[in-house]
């Protein structure tokens, strides 16, 4: 046979030594290109939920009211042998009254304990912040410091404008407030009633090689949900009852309301805790004085020193701990986008999301059914029980393998 014409068609390819790029910049390259496209898909979502927080933000939430109520509608159903739907309107109209009176006690309290309230600042203005604002080294006059309610009279009255177009969007935002909450409340009760429905309806969307370890994964990071909700609420709950108790103890006026204070601010983690006691730092100082305030200042530490070292760890145990790095980056990443909505919901993100890749990346786990999203000792990845887990082989080819009790061969599921 003629040699070919064309022998630059037989020429093999450069080995990828002989590219003209440099081996570590090429990686860089591509490893870089990766990374920008992951980032500019999480930016599109993270868009997506900032442009349609009208509608996330109550999804969000109803999720996380969810996690806390869905094993009270289950031990009703279980227990009680009440149907689903009984059980669900039972659990909300419960929750709904406990909440409403709750809220009804702390804004009584408020409105019966701030004249005590506005007589002590009046007090403490006249006998500590009023000579302090006088002396080095503000020295401002006495005559505009007695003429201070008519200066902010003043100052109201030029400012009327700002403060009605204040008003109007206050306005607006409540009317905001109010549509998300009854579109709260709707998405709850579909959760609460067909959870489960729900979500095998949604991982059809995923190819059926993966659908088991997605199905898995994600009734873990709802046990991880569980988990977290139910230790917050006991945390906060003991924060509460326990600044309150040094509060009423030391004289602080308010307490109730700043009890209620606390145990809102629990709920986001670290930043809150802090945030809340810090206010009831403030009043015990303007109203009691240095002392009382240092007391009270010790009697928050004491409480925040209980939550870190004894409460969470006993009550999220190792299924849902995180990092206090993680849980600030998370909660900061959270006040930037969502104010603080996001602050509330950036750990519980992070939990389910950490629940999601330990079990993606775990070698050994058990069938879907076998997994109770409701129990936070499921949010952890591996079998639950430590003798399944170590009967349980995993071989490439994706067959489980049991060991007979006997010693025999194994036997495939």
């Amino acid at each position: 046979m003629p040699p070919p014409v064309h022998r630059a068609e037989f020429r093999p390819a450069p080995a990828a030594s002989q590219s003209p790029i440099p081996g570590p910049l090429r990686v860089a390259s591509e490893l870089s290109a990766r990374v920008l496209l992951i980032l500019a898909a999480a930016s599109v979502v993270v868009y997506l939920l900032v442009e349609l927080r009208v509608v996330a933000i109550p999804i969000a939430i109803a999720l996380l009211l969810s996690a806390l109520l869905a094993p009270l509608v289950s031990a009703a159903v279980t227990r009680l042998k009440l149907p689903r739907g009984v059980a669900t309107g039972l659990v909300l109209a419960a929750g709904i009254a406990l909440f409403a009176t709750v809220m009804s006690f702390v804004v009584n309290a408020f409105i019966a304990g701030l004249p005590d309230l506005s007589a002590r600042l009046v007090q403490s203005y006249q006998l500590s912040i009023r000579p302090l604002l006088a002396g080095p080294p503000l020295r401002i006059p006495m005559t505009r410091l007695d003429d201070l309610s008519g200066e902010l009279q003043r100052s109201i009255s030029a400012n009327i404008d700002v403060i009605t177009t204040g008003a109007l969007s206050t306005a607006a935002t409540v009317g905001e407030l109010a549509s998300g909450t009854l579109l709260l409340l709707f998405v709850l009760i579909f959760f609460l009633q067909d959870g489960g429905q729900i979500w095998k309806f949604l991982i059809r969307v995923v190819p059926l090689a993966q659908r088991d370890r997605t199905d898995i994964a994600g009734q873990r990071a709802f046990a991880s949900l569980v988990g977290y909700t139910r230790a917050t609420v006991v945390v906060a709950v003991v924060d509460a009852v326990g600044i309150g108790i040094g509060l009423w103890a030391i004289g602080v006026p308010l307490v109730v309301p700043l009890a209620a204070l606390v145990l809102l601010g629990a709920f986001i983690p670290v930043v809150g805790a802090v945030l809340s006691g810090s206010v009831a730092v403030l009043i015990a100082l303007v109203a009691n004085g240095p002392v009382p305030a240092l007391i009270v200042l010790g009697v928050v530490i004491a409480v925040m020193q209980l939550e870190s070292h004894v409460l969470q760890p006993v009550l999220l145990g190792r299924a849902v701990q995180l990092h206090p790095l993680a849980v600030v980056l998370g909660v900061a990443a959270g006040v930037v986008v969502a104010g603080i909505t996001g602050a509330l919901l950036a750990v519980p993100i992070i939990a389910m999301l950490s629940a999601i890749v330990r079990s993606l990346l775990s070698p050994d786990e058990p069938r879907p059914h076998d997994i109770n999203p409701l129990d936070p000792l499921h949010a952890k990845s591996g079998p639950v029980d430590p003798a399944e887990r170590r009967r349980l082989i995993r071989i490439p080819t994706g067959v489980t393998l049991r060991r007979q009790p006997d010693g025999g061969q194994p036997s495939g599921d």
